[in-house]
């Protein structure tokens, strides 16, 4: 990666939508050469041009989510079983005490509080050993989060973790909006 290419993705994570040609303006290139730079980053895998969220604007609850798990094994239970969960913006395997990190996002601290403390939570997966959760209390720099909206479907009768929300007691208790995968589901995501 060059001056070029660093100054193109500079300008695109403050403007996704910026156009080639301001693109061009910018780094001193033609259109086509940074149609070409472009490219040539995607291509690679060196960027991907996404839409992300704006938790804050749509009043969702983020959390970070500090996870001990006992084994390789654990961990890659963990991650296959909330590999689709839209709720999990984001899993960090990480070095040291806590080996896991995650993002999580809710529409309401009670349904917060329900997914960090039911049968769908991180925290209830096998292998275990302790865990902390934070609730987020603000978010500066950006407030723009990969939230994996395209995993809520509402089609499903059992979540992508493997828990119907209808046995659930504090969905029953309209604690729990549910999990926007499940036709069930009572939230905005």
């Amino acid at each position: 990666m060059d001056e070029i290419d660093r100054k193109i993705i500079s300008q695109l994570q403050l403007d996704g939508r910026t156009t080639l040609k301001n693109l061009s303006e910018i780094v001193g290139y033609t259109s086509m050469g940074v149609k070409k730079r472009v490219n040539k980053l995607l291509e690679r895998g060196n960027i991907s041009i996404s839409a992300l969220i704006n938790a804050e604007s749509l009043d969702l609850s983020a959390a970070l989510v500090l996870l001990e798990v006992d084994s390789s094994e654990s961990v890659n239970t963990l991650l296959k079983r909330f590999r689709k969960c839209p709720r999990v913006v984001n899993i960090f395997t990480t070095l040291g005490g806590y080996n896991v990190a995650a993002i999580i996002v809710a529409e309401n601290q009670s349904t917060l509080n329900s997914i960090s403390i039911e049968k769908c939570s991180l925290r209830s997966n096998k292998g275990i050993r302790r865990s902390e959760i934070y609730p987020i209390s603000g978010v500066h720099y950006s407030p723009f989060m990969a939230i994996r909206q395209y995993l809520a479907k509402r089609e499903n009768v059992e979540s992508p973790c493997n828990v119907n929300c209808v046995s659930c007691q504090r969905y029953e208790e309209n604690k729990c909006v549910g999990c926007p995968a499940t036709e069930f589901y009572r939230g905005s995501i």
